[in-house]
C-alpha cells in the first residue's frame, strides 16, 4: 500500500475488490454473486456520470413522463453493491442497476445489457474527493486532496484502479449487448445520446420518441442539470428524514448504523450526486506536477490515448 498516507478512506476487501466499508458484506457478496436475468446493468468507476445515465435511463423507460415521488428514482435503479438480493428481485420493471464493479468482478450474460459510461479521470478524481469528504459513511470528512490524488495514482480507491476498471471495459464497446459513451459526448450532444440509448434499450422506446416529439423534449427536459439537481436532491432529502424509522431498502440500514457508530460531525459538507456538473473542474484543483504526473499515466497506455479524453 502507498506509504505517507495521512488519512485514508475506510474500505473493506473482497474477491480482491475495495469497496466502502460501510456496505453490509453479505449485500456486497450478493452483488458479486447475482445471476443476471435480462436485466439491464449502469457501469461506471465511481463519479464518473453514474447519476445522470441512472437518470437519463430512467426517462426512457418512462417514455418522458415525470416522475410523480422522487424517492421512486432510488427504486427504480438500486445500487446493487450495497443492496439485499429481496430489494434487488423487487426493483420495479423495467429498470437499471448501477454498479461499480469492474468488468472482471461483474457476472456476465448475454441475455443482460450493459451501459459503460467513461469519464475524465481528472474531474472524476475531484468529484471522488468531494463526494468521500461528504459521505460520512467513509470516514473522509477530514481527508486531505493530495492524500486522496496519491491513493487515485496508486489504484487504492474503491474498486481499485481507474485504468483497469475502464480498460477492462473497453474490448467489449462494440458488443451487442454493451453501449459504451463517456461523460463527454453526454455534455456535448445529450439528445444524440439519448436517441442511440433508446435504440439499444428496445424498438419500443425508440418508437415512443419518433411517434411523439415531446417524449424526447422532455427525457431532455428532465435531465437538464437544475432538472435533475432538484429532484435527486428531494428524492435523497426524503431518504434521508425517513432514514432511521423506515430505512427505503435493507442495506441503506447497515450503512446507517455503520455511520453512526463513526459519531461523525454534525456539520459535514452536502452530501450531493449532482455536484457542479461541468467539465474542467479539475483545473481549480490539481497542482502543475499532479498534473503533469497524471498525464504521463494515461499517456503510458496506447489503449487509453487511442479512446479517452487525455485532457492538456
Amino acid at each position: 500500500m502507498t506509504a505517507n498516507i495521512k488519512k485514508r478512506p475506510l474500505y473493506a476487501l473482497m474477491n480482491g475488490i475495495y469497496y466502502p466499508e460501510m456496505f453490509s458484506p453479505k449485500c456486497f457478496r450478493e452483488a458479486l454473486e447475482y445471476k443476471p436475468q435480462p436485466d439491464v446493468f449502469i457501469d461506471t468507476y465511481p463519479k464518473c456520470g453514474t447519476t445522470w445515465m441512472q437518470n437519463v435511463v430512467l426517462y426512457i423507460f418512462r417514455t418522458g413522463k415525470e416522475l410523480e415521488d422522487p424517492s421512486e428514482f432510488l427504486r427504480a435503479s438500486p445500487f446493487i453493491d450495497m443492496l439485499g438480493m429481496e430489494d434487488v428481485n423487487n426493483m420495479p420493471r423495467p429498470g437499471a442497476f448501477k454498479t461499480h464493479l469492474p468488468y472482471s468482478h461483474l457476472s456476465y450474460s448475454p441475455e443482460a445489457k450493459y451501459i459503460f459510461v467513461a469519464g475524465n479521470p481528472k474531474d472524476c478524481c475531484i468529484s471522488f474527493f468531494h463526494h468521500a469528504r461528504s459521505q460520512a459513511g467513509i470516514g473522509y470528512w477530514d481527508g486531505e486532496f493530495h492524500d486522496f490524488f496519491e491513493l487515485l495514482m496508486a489504484g487504492e480507491l474503491e474498486y481499485n484502479d481507474y485504468f483497469d476498471h475502464l480498460l477492462g471495459w473497453y474490448p467489449h464497446r462494440n458488443d451487442s449487448n454493451v453501449f459504451y459513451t463517456r461523460y463527454e459526448d453526454m455534455k456535448t450532444d445529450i439528445k444524440h445520446i439519448v436517441l442511440k440509448l433508446s435504440k439499444f434499450l428496445g424498438k419500443e422506446y425508440i418508437n415512443a420518441i419518433e411517434k411523439d416529439n415531446n417524449v424526447l423534449n422532455n427525457i431532455i427536459q428532465y435531465n437538464s442539470f437544475d432538472s435533475m439537481k432538484k429532484k435527486l436532491s428531494e428524492a435523497h432529502d426524503i431518504q434521508k428524514r425517513t432514514r432511521f424509522s423506515c430505512p427505503m431498502f435493507k442495506g441503506h440500514k447497515y450503512c446507517i448504523e455503520f455511520t453512526a457508530s463513526l459519531n461523525p460531525p454534525d456539520e459535514l459538507p452536502e452530501l450531493q450526486f449532482v455536484r457542479k456538473g461541468i467539465a474542467g473542474d479539475w483545473k481549480n484543483h490539481f497542482s502543475p506536477e499532479q498534473n503533469e504526473r497524471l498525464n504521463k499515466k494515461m499517456l503510458k497506455n496506447e489503449t487509453y490515448r487511442s479512446f479517452a479524453v487525455v485532457p492538456s
